[in-house]
């Protein structure tokens, strides 16, 4: 919350309308809490009935001998499904990060 505060400040914004954020599944993070905190720290704020979207980004690993990138599961370390190599080269589904806001 602090960064769309800061962010609509930044841009006069006395309003903000929208928050997106991308979310990994292995991030930690669990959406429905975010959401529920997000209700919660947004009272009283332009952020104060706001939208907020969660896309969930998918965990992906790639082989470091075959190239394969696959989905993984919740482990962080994976085999590869094509040449079964033990791979912890994770491409995505850590992230937490705000990716747009709708102001005005």
């Amino acid at each position: 919350m602090a960064a769309v505060l800061r962010t609509a400040g930044e841009n006069r914004a006395s309003r903000v309308h929208r928050i997106v954020l991308r979310v990994g599944s292995l991030s930690g993070a669990e959406p429905d809490a975010l959401r529920f905190a997000f209700d919660i720290v947004a009272r009283g704020t332009p952020a104060d009935g706001a939208v907020l979207d969660i896309d969930e980004v998918p965990a992906r690993a790639v082989c470091p001998d075959c190239a394969l990138e696959f989905d993984a599961d919740a482990a962080f370390i994976t085999e590869c499904p094509r040449c079964r190599r033990i791979c912890g080269d994770l491409r995505q589904g850590r992230e937490l990060e705000l990716s747009r806001i709708e102001m005005s």
